[in-house]
């Protein structure tokens, strides 16, 4: 036998979905977490982490230059840079991403630039001829990478600044003990005659995308 007042229940029931159903539906889920940078935007993902490694890699070269250079003098930073360096670049090298510095004059043979590199750093001349500041210069690419991937390619260009510790060891008047440091330590070495605004090379970034 049906209770008396089940059918009137059911039928309240059924008003009252009815009623509340395009108000449930306006009511959102749960909202998935923003998607990060990367996610949304691979390659300006990329820009930024490169930026940020190559200003990490100036910076803290500079730091153990300068500071070598006021605790051992022009000879004594030159071996640091030659030791440290390499170390420096390796470490912010992560997640399959490389750092490193290059130039059209390399002082270490190591750094020379393959042929996208030397096409950016000519490019960069250029610009800095026709009266570019050098310290503002940067390219990116993304390129065909390995087993059909895409690989991000960036380049910041690393210029000489006016009374720039750079000049001891690069610049146009070397002292002595200095060019016979260079020549022991890089018998190849074109990395001299600098002046302060000029071009000296870039930091080269790549890595590759999702």
């Amino acid at each position: 036998m049906q209770h008396p007042f089940r059918r009137p229940l059911l039928a309240a029931a059924a008003a009252a979905a009815l009623l509340m159903g395009p108000a449930l539906a306006q009511i959102p889920a749960a909202q998935a977490p923003a998607p990060t940078a990367q996610a949304a935007d691979p390659v300006q993902a990329a820009l930024a982490e490169s930026r940020a490694a190559a200003q990490a890699l100036t910076r803290d070269l500079l730091t153990a230059v300068k500071s070598s250079l006021a605790a051992d003098g022009p000879v004594g930073a030159i071996r640091t840079c030659n030791e440290v360096a390499p170390g420096i670049a390796d470490a912010l090298s992560q997640g399959g991403m490389t750092v490193g510095r290059t130039s059209l004059k390399v002082r270490n043979p190591d750094n020379a630039p393959d042929g996208w590199e030397r096409a950016v750093l000519e490019d960069f001349a250029g610009r800095k001829a026709a009266g570019a500041d050098p310290a503002t210069l940067e390219h990116w690419e993304v390129l065909p990478g390995a087993e059909g991937g895409r690989s991000f390619r960036y380049m910041k260009a690393i210029a000489i600044p006016a009374e720039s510790p750079c000049l001891t060891c690069h610049g146009t008047d070397l002292a002595p003990a200095v060019v016979a440091a260079l020549d022991q330590l890089y018998p190849a070495d074109q990395a001299r005659g600098y002046r302060a605004g000029d071009l000296r090379g870039a930091v080269t970034v790549t890595r590759p995308l999702p």
